[in-house]
């Protein structure tokens, strides 16, 4: 059940933006796809411009983005790699608003089917139909080219005693690598660890142990879990075409073993 003032919102900005002829349609994804919208969802528009077009409109953005409602603050995605995205805070309802002006000719380049609220005649119904929706999922061999670097780095900053840096790299490798892997198994697309609670629920026990604390021992114990649930997950797809980084994975175990027990034996650390 969408909640009352997000239907409004959504009702205003529909009725708001149709009234501009270079706008060629208004779409809507995220939860509103799937009808699981609360009070504590986004609005993601799709907002279809007319070619000739987009590059006044994009000038324009922020004053479109005002004409919606109480603006409190916007900016551009480039953060995220999307600079054609418009993050907004609105307020009366407080709400994170993500507005993407896309030209109608690469409307159909998606990585879901938004519903679409309004559009002229039938030309945003025609470039969705000419593509389907495909939402990226992890090139296993990328991340196996990478992986055994990144443990390497991992165990380096544990020797180094730079925890925090540490943590956040842990957290990089469970987002990036560990939590799509799982969300895939379960039959879930890859978001990264959105609702990963929820989608795989039996796959919790052993996500926890990669979260650290900032402890030396806490982030050997977190990158440890992290590298057993690679290799676990990594299996499913060695039957394939996935060449296998031997000689990189041995060294840098070897090299995590030997931080490991420099750590636990009382063992110095490398020097900064």
């Amino acid at each position: 059940m969408i909640p009352t003032e997000y239907q409004s919102f959504i009702d205003r900005t529909v009725d708001i933006l149709k009234q501009d002829d270079r706008i060629i349609g208004v779409a809507l994804g995220g939860s509103y796809i799937t009808g699981n919208m609360d009070e504590f969802s986004d609005l993601d528009f799709v907002i279809a411009i007319n070619p000739e077009d987009t590059e006044q409109i994009m000038s324009e953005r922020t004053m479109i983005a005002e004409k919606l409602g109480n603006l409190l603050s916007a900016f551009t995605g480039d953060h995220v790699g999307e600079p054609r995205l418009l993050i907004c805070l609105y307020d009366s309802p407080l709400v994170h608003v993500d507005l993407k002006f896309v030209s109608l000719n690469d409307a159909g380049k998606r990585i879901e089917d938004p519903i679409i609220l309004y559009q002229q005649g039938t030309e945003l119904s025609k470039v969705f139909s000419k593509e389907i929706a495909v939402f990226p999922t992890p090139d296993l061999q990328w991340i196996e080219d990478r992986f055994w670097v990144w443990v390497h780095y991992g165990a380096g900053k544990i020797g180094r005693q730079e925890i925090f840096e540490t943590i956040e790299h842990i957290s990089f490798l469970r987002q990036t690598v560990i939590a799509p892997l799982i969300l895939i198994k379960n039959g879930k697309l890859p978001r990264g660890v959105r609702n990963i609670e929820t989608d795989a629920p039996y796959d919790m026990p052993k996500l926890l142990e990669t979260v650290a604390v900032h402890d030396s021992k806490s982030c050997i114990k977190a990158l440890r879990a992290i590298i057993d649930l690679y290799i676990d997950l990594r299996e499913p797809y060695l039957s394939g075409n996935l060449i296998v980084r031997q000689s990189a994975e041995k060294r840098a175990l070897d090299y995590f073993d030997n931080i490991s027990k420099r750590l636990y034996k009382g063992g110095a650390y490398i020097n900064v």
